[in-house]
């Protein structure tokens, strides 16, 4: 080792701590909104920890001034990216491979088709109703596979406005609301037995919490069932996500200042397939050998949330009301609609597939 590279050394440590005081104040106060978030949360589990930190972050940074200041936002940006990544990979933890492998080809092609449905749906209506760009990315992905994890996956890789992202999470749980309330009840009307029910809970609520609230409410095995369907859905955010970074790679490469065309094979490998995703494998993959006890599935699945719930603080804290409300009410009759029809073809598939 040289002598420059030995006088370098504290002059890095000293670039890497600035970064992080520089950070510490706007994490501190997303942090501090996720834990409060979390309490309200538990209080509400119909609302749920995740959507109480965005809503509780947009409310603190609209009603006190000081949480909208510069050297805060640095943090909020933290919170927002890299602590949204490291939530999927924590959330990995609770998915096992033999899980997926346990739900059965009968359940597949409700699965699949559903997820069909949700983004072609997208896709469809956004064309129609005028919903564009991330936002109607976002609506689909999170209506097709998971809600708010599904929305802080995608938006890792194609780095929606916060505005954009708060309106997907806002449509969503809207419509985890009226699932949880609804598809009991009409679970019960239809005479639907419990595995059938779980599955149709697990393909066409969104959050995993919604999941489990309808799924436990019907009775039976529908809980247990319902859950291991919703984590098997949890799996196709990997194609998705992987397809969606290559997309925005194009995306950047068309509006790049030397004008230069897109070429997958000189794309760097982090931007076909994303750091958090290999994570959230690994992280699914050790679980699936049984290196993660039982025990352990719980706690990490809570401060999964917790992490997610601070990301969402973060985006929150963010957020400008006024963005939203240039929206207007499109995106909302969008996630209706979409939500609508993976519930009817998902009952429709399992009345195709004999497994209704």
């Amino acid at each position: 080792m040289t002598l420059q590279d030995t006088a370098a050394r504290p002059r890095q440590l000293g670039i890497r701590v600035g970064w992080l005081l520089r950070r510490a104040p706007g994490l501190a106060v997303a942090v501090a909104v996720a834990a409060v978030a979390t309490a309200a949360g538990k209080l509400v589990p119909l609302v749920g920890g995740p959507v109480f930190g965005i809503v509780l972050g947009a409310g603190a940074g609209a009603l006190v001034p000081a949480l909208r200041a510069e050297r805060l936002t640095a943090g909020y940006a933290v919170a927002a990216k890299p602590v949204l990544q490291l939530s999927i990979v924590v959330l990995g933890t609770g998915l096992s491979l033999r899980q997926v492998v346990e739900v059965g080809g009968s359940s597949l092609p409700v699965m699949l088709g559903t997820l069909a449905v949700a983004l072609g749906g997208a896709w469809l209506l956004g064309r129609v109703l005028g919903v564009r760009g991330d936002t109607q990315t976002l609506i689909g992905v999170g209506t097709g596979i998971c809600g708010a994890s599904a929305i802080a996956a995608t938006s890792a890789v194609i780095k929606p406005r916060q505005a954009e992202i708060a309106y997907a999470v806002g449509t969503i749980f809207t419509f985890n609301i009226a699932a949880v309330l609804l598809f009991p009840p009409l679970g019960h009307l239809l005479g639907m037995s419990p595995h059938s029910f779980g599955l149709w809970a697990g393909t066409a609520i969104n959050d995993t919490s919604s999941v489990v609230a309808a799924s436990f409410a019907y009775g039976g095995d529908a809980g247990s069932y319902g859950i291991v369907v919703k984590l098997t859905r949890t799996l196709t955010l990997i194609p998705i996500v992987i397809v969606l970074a290559i997309l925005a790679a194009r995306r950047e490469a068309r509006h790049s200042a030397d004008g230069g065309g897109f070429q997958l094979r000189h794309m760097p490998w982090r931007k076909i397939v994303p750091l958090f995703l290999i994570g959230f494998l690994a992280a699914s993959a050790l679980d699936t050998a049984g290196v993660i006890p039982e025990s352990w599935h719980a706690p990490l699945s809570e401060v999964g949330t917790f992490l997610i719930t601070t990301a969402l603080a973060g985006i929150g804290l963010s957020l400008r009301f006024k963005d939203m409300r240039a929206a207007g009410h499109r995106p909302l009759l969008m996630g209706a609609i979409l939500w609508v029809a993976v519930a009817a073809s998902s009952l429709g598939l399992q009345a195709l597939t004999g497994t209704l």
